[in-house]
């Protein structure tokens, strides 16, 4: 056989680059010299089963070096050779590798609209085990090809992120427009998600670069459609009072351009029946917020009663903290505990630190020096008698 006329085994120069390289012959002569890089390892497989390793440096293939092949005799040879599969692991970063696709149809929280959530990106990827990359993962793709492998990695990046990003996105109520200010925060998670899915394989996703979750180009416009007549809308005080400045807009264009297809009749039509939706039905007012229209939590978190400010009395937006007007804060004052000096939430009647009621006690009503009456708050005379109430 040919096999038997090799002296060395290595990983041929121009397969450097392949995570995994399988010698190709499973016949190997007894004391050929194999050579494994310091970047490697080297396994003898049989029956899908790891029976002996190599670490790096230069090894005897042998029995007494490594007990493991002692099974593994090859009987057609006479005693000269093992039977056995060799693979050789590589186990620096292997950098550069891209993945992308759509990860799902997601609401978006700020405006109720359905979107369809795409990814691109690249990543870098090391085996940290091994053994548990060859007995796992070769029978579910071929280790031998970097795309298999590279391949299953990234559907299991877009696996996690299906379900990833959309529990993330319903729970902080993430708004789709602006998700590139949350890309480190997704990035993190994922890559620790995506982990957490490949540690059985012995794979680890190491870092992640030119990331980018995005919409297709017609969810994009329509959301930013959206977000700019809800803007225009608070500006204009009402969505009927913006919808009739853009019929007066539209118009006016027409008249600009020389009337081709706009009469005077149904200018001043139009105009007039805009004027009269505008005054007749002047429609809700738009979310002061940052949400949008469209029944998504940015909407619905704007129709809650109006507080009132206590020192300008002006009405402010349900939620406020302080007062548009003044600026003076809307949330009501804690109760300091007595006992710990704890702060506790308004209307607490006992300490969460420390457990001392907090009811404070009302102090004394003040009472008429001449018949003893209570008086009343602020009273310059007793009620009964009429004796003047002594300043204090």
């Amino acid at each position: 056989m040919a096999i038997l006329g090799r002296e060395f085994i290595a990983v041929p120069d121009d397969r450097k680059q392949q995570i995994v390289y399988k010698w190709p012959d499973v016949s190997i002569r007894r004391y050929t010299k194999a050579i494994v890089n310091a970047d490697e390892m080297a396994l003898f497989v049989n029956t899908g089963k790891v029976v002996a390793t190599m670490g790096p440096g230069r090894h005897d293939i042998d029995a007494d070096e490594l007990p493991g092949l002692g099974i593994l005799i090859d009987a057609a040879s006479g005693g000269k050779a093992y039977r056995a599969e060799l693979y050789f692991v590589g186990t620096r970063e292997y950098p550069g590798f891209t993945f992308g696709g759509r990860i799902d149809d997601v609401q978006d929280p700020q405006t109720g609209m359905i979107v369809t959530l795409r990814v691109f990106g690249d990543y870098s990827v090391q085996v940290k085990d091994p053994v548990a990359l060859i007995t796992n993962l070769t029978g579910t793709v071929n280790v031998a090809d970097n795309e298999a492998i590279t391949g299953w990695v990234s559907d299991q990046l877009l696996k996690v992120m299906r379900t990833h990003m959309t529990v993330q996105i319903v729970r902080n109520g993430w708004p789709i427009l602006g998700l590139s200010a949350y890309t480190p925060d997704i990035e993190k998670e994922v890559i620790a998600a995506a982990n957490q899915q490949l540690q059985p394989y012995g794979v680890a996703l190491v870092r992640m670069g030119n990331f980018d979750v995005n919409l297709s180009d017609n969810d994009e416009a329509q959301l930013k459609t959206l977000a700019k007549d809800t803007a225009y809308s608070r500006l204009a005080g009402s969505f009927n009072q913006y919808a009739a400045g853009e019929m007066q807009i539209g118009a006016g264009e027409g008249m600009a351009k020389g009337g081709a297809g706009v009469g005077g009749a149904f200018i001043a039509a139009g105009m007039g029946a805009a004027g009269g939706a505008a005054a007749t039905q002047p429609g809700p007012t738009p979310p002061g917020g940052p949400g949008f229209v469209g029944g998504g939590a940015g909407f619905a978190g704007q129709t809650g009663q109006a507080v009132e400010c206590p020192n300008c009395h002006a009405s402010n937006a349900s939620g406020a903290k302080f007062c548009a007007s003044c600026g003076t804060s809307l949330v009501p004052a804690g109760v300091v505990c007595q006992n710990c000096q704890a702060e506790n939430a308004p209307g607490a009647k006992f300490c969460s630190s420390c457990g001392t009621a907090l009811a404070a006690a009302e102090p004394a009503a003040e009472t008429c020096a001449s018949c003893g009456t209570e008086l009343a708050a602020g009273a310059k005379f007793c009620a009964s008698c009429g004796t003047a109430v002594a300043d204090g």
